[in-house]
């Protein structure tokens, strides 16, 4: 019987894809507490962009980032699990995806350009990683 941290391979997957679309909007938490700090108008909520702080407007860049990167992510993912794809490396590259964006996310609101570009091709790799995978299976 498998416990709750012995997820099977394809298990991980499906929660990858779930944590990693939930993700998608940890950093505009940054940028919904920026405007309410600022006031946020409902007529032009998009020209706000220009006062926010730079913190929040990174956050943003990281929110769109984050939805850019999701998407290859995902088919990457399915193509794994759908073809049947049970391997660690599977199940690796899926968790190193998830945790290189939610460091993505934090290096970009730091503005840390170095760490944020790492991680950013951490997660391309992995996403990479899975796309063979899923294709030399099928």
């Amino acid at each position: 019987m498998m416990t709750a941290l012995e997820l099977s391979d394809p298990a991980v997957l499906l929660y990858a894809i779930a944590v990693a679309a939930a993700s998608i909007y940890f950093p505009y938490l940054f940028v919904a507490y920026a405007r309410f700090r600022i006031g946020y108008d409902l007529s032009a909520p998009r020209a706000m962009f220009d006062k926010l702080p730079p913190y929040a407007q990174r956050a943003a860049w990281g929110h769109q980032n984050a939805l850019e990167s999701f998407m290859p992510f995902a088919a990457a993912a399915l193509i794994v699990y759908v073809v049947g794809v049970s391997s660690p490396w599977a199940s690796a590259a899926a968790v190193t995806f998830v945790v290189a964006r939610w460091l993505h996310a934090i290096f970009y609101i730091l503005d840390a350009a170095l760490l944020r570009s790492a991680s950013f091709v951490v997660g391309g790799l992995a996403t990479l990683v899975l796309f063979v995978l899923g294709l030399l299976a099928a």
